[in-house]
């Protein structure tokens, strides 16, 4: 009867029934030789109804026996009941905290709450044996819901096994806290069905009445299932417990169902419905086992190198299988993006066994002109189109993102120009640390190149840079100033100019080796084009010379004495250097012996 009370309140006065529920999604997946067993119980003495005593207990226990060759894996502690919740309860006198939290509501006045934790340490320390719940009170909240009938409260522990006996499964834990007031409807994804052989889905509900049957159906994909004696197709949640055969669960259920020729080959969801004309009916926990064989491929970035001004980045990655039920074949595909722009490729080398790991690395490029600061995705199964070839458990966790910063080199910069006196043949002597007074730096961290290649590779630097003579007129000269995080590079230009020469007094062509000729000191190979015209006293030619020949005091003009050398005296030239920047040079030079 307790529905009959809800049902005409809300026909005569229109009474609306707020929704606070939160949807059933997916919780964890498990992918292996795994399955599972449900346990629990009810802290109601009895079936609710008009008879009923309005009474609750505060503990209540269940046996749970798992065989030796099943190692817990994961143990999920679910409890519910009417009011705004108790959140604070004991398992076998441990104190348990709820780490989420669910409600639901029928009307303003009448809420309901569940709540979980994680308790896989407790249980894999306990194993089988009896447990308790205690300290779970409602009694001072379930007066206002015992009229209607809606007075409960109840536990469930999910325990998640391994057995090498199992086939390899697909195990999903969905959860949340949806209600049927008249029709749910739930969609199941990130299902992967290769054999429906076994299939089965098991489900924690909450406030179920076994005396209240009317038009309860539970279907999957469309199907009506049931598992009489114990769950009719009329009436699935009743109060029992699937795993134990219980039938004393009031007002919860822990229901497991085969659902073998209910779903089909390469299903990636299932739809649940379930309608109720009459009973009020939570769904907190929804399990599915389905057979499915796949690899589940995951990238993991571990670190990236790069290099002062390159475009390069060296991927140091790993390849992981963790979450799956099958290898990752060798060869599978990696690609890499750069704003949706493939910039390289890899694959896996060796077939990667379930649970197992493999590390590699990659050089990728991006393009010239991209920014220093990227985020580059890496994705695993991607041939390259961002397209998988191998099917996997979850194709939605094949990539990763990583934040990266190319080493950016400034721009040159350039330095004043160096300008030495040509000493010959147009090369000079340079001091090229005195190209670099504007700057402040330790000489330790300089070195100069003869080519921006040389530089940036660092080969063939400059070995004495304070004694340097130029290959070339002009010579640009690159320079390397190491600095954090990478270097900077300055420019300048080696120039040389014809500096006036000196012409000495005079000279003694005496073959003493000792100022044997009229040494005039930056002239020869500096200014090639030059011509050097001696005269005696009288004005009379004696010696004609240029670069090819320097006087050293013959005559080799006039009509006498042709190759003799002049008599002690003094005598004048004319020195034409044939360099528009410099006019006819004359003087007296003094010739002795």
């Amino acid at each position: 009867m307790k529905r009959i009370y809800f049902i005409i309140y809300f026909l005569l006065f229109g009474a609306t029934i707020p929704l606070c529920a939160q949807d059933v999604s997916l919780f964890q997946q498990y992918n292996g030789r795994y399955d599972y067993i449900a346990i629990g119980n009810t802290l109601n003495i009895e079936e609710n109804g008009p008879l009923s005593t309005c009474s609750i207990l505060t503990s209540s226990s269940a046996n749970l026996n798992l065989n030796t060759n099943q190692n817990v894996i994961a143990a999920y502690l679910y409890w519910a009941g009417s009011g705004d919740g108790d959140f604070d309860i004991a398992l076998n006198n441990i104190p348990i905290t709820a780490e989420r939290t669910f409600n639901d509501a029928l009307d303003s006045t009448r809420t309901f709450f569940a709540a979980f934790a994680d308790i896989t340490d407790i249980i894999a320390s306990q194993g089988s044996g009896l447990y308790t719940i205690s300290n779970f009170d409602l009694t001072d909240v379930i007066q206002p819901f015992c009229a209607s009938g809606t007075n409960f409260g109840g536990w469930a522990i999910t325990v998640i096994y391994q057995d090498d006996n199992l086939p390899l499964n697909q195990l999903n834990v969905y959860d949340g806290l949806q209600s049927v007031p008249d029709f749910l409807n739930i969609t199941l994804d990130n299902l992967n069905v290769l054999d429906n052989e076994d299939a089965k889905i098991g489900f924690i509900a909450w406030e179920g009445d076994r005396s209240l049957a009317v038009t309860e159906q539970l279907t999957i994909n469309g199907n009506i299932i049931s598992n009489p004696p114990l769950n009719p197709a009329n009436n699935a949640f009743n109060g029992t417990n699937s795993f134990t055969g219980a039938t004393d669960l009031y007002n919860m259920d822990i229901d497991v169902y085969n659902i073998q020729n209910n779903i089909n080959i390469g299903d990636t969801s299932a739809t649940i419905e379930l309608t109720s004309g009459q009973d009020f009916v939570m769904i907190n926990n929804i399990i599915t086992v389905l057979n499915s064989q796949l690899p589940d491929a995951t990238i993991i970035v571990d670190s990236y190198e790069v290099n002062c001004g390159d475009n390069s980045i060296t991927f140091f990655y790993t390849i992981n299988n963790f979450n799956s039920t099958a290898p990752i074949p060798a060869n599978t595909p990696i690609a890499f993006y750069l704003d949706g722009v493939l910039i390289g490729q890899s694959q896996t080398l060796s077939e990667i066994a379930i649970g197992e790991s493999e590390s590699n690395s990659v050089i990728v490029f991006v393009p010239d002109d991209s920014n220093s600061n990227l985020i580059i995705t890496a994705q695993v199964d991607d041939n390259g189109s961002m397209m998988g070839i191998i099917t996997e458990t979850n194709e939605g966790n094949n990539n990763t993102q990583v934040d990266v910063e190319l080493l950016v080199i400034p721009d040159i910069r350039i330095l004043p120009n160096l300008l030495n006196c040509n000493e010959g043949f147009e090369i000079a002597t340079y001091n090229l640390f005195d190209a670099l007074e504007s700057l402040n730096f330790d000489e330790s961290a300089i070195s100069f190149y003869k080519t921006i290649e040389d530089l940036e590779l660092e080969t063939n630097s400059i070995l004495i840079p304070s004694n340097y003579n130029n290959s070339s007129n002009p010579e640009t000269i690159y320079v390397r100033l190491e600095s954090n995080p990478c270097y900077e590079i300055f420019q300048f230009q080696l120039n040389i100019e014809n500096c006036p020469p000196y012409i000495p007094q005079g000279f003694s062509p005496n073959s003493d080796t000792y100022n044997d000729w009229f040494n005039i000191q930056g002239l020869y190979d500096i200014f090639t084009d030059h011509t050097l015209t001696i005269y005696n006293r009288y004005g009379d030619v004696i010696f004609e010379g240029n670069n090819n020949k320097p006087w050293t005091g013959e005559i080799n003009r006039g009509i006498n004495n042709r190759g003799e050398i002049v008599p002690v005296g003094t005598y004048y030239y004319i020195l034409n250097l044939n360099d528009p920047n410099y006019r006819q040079m004359v003087g007296w030079v003094y010739v002795n012996y």
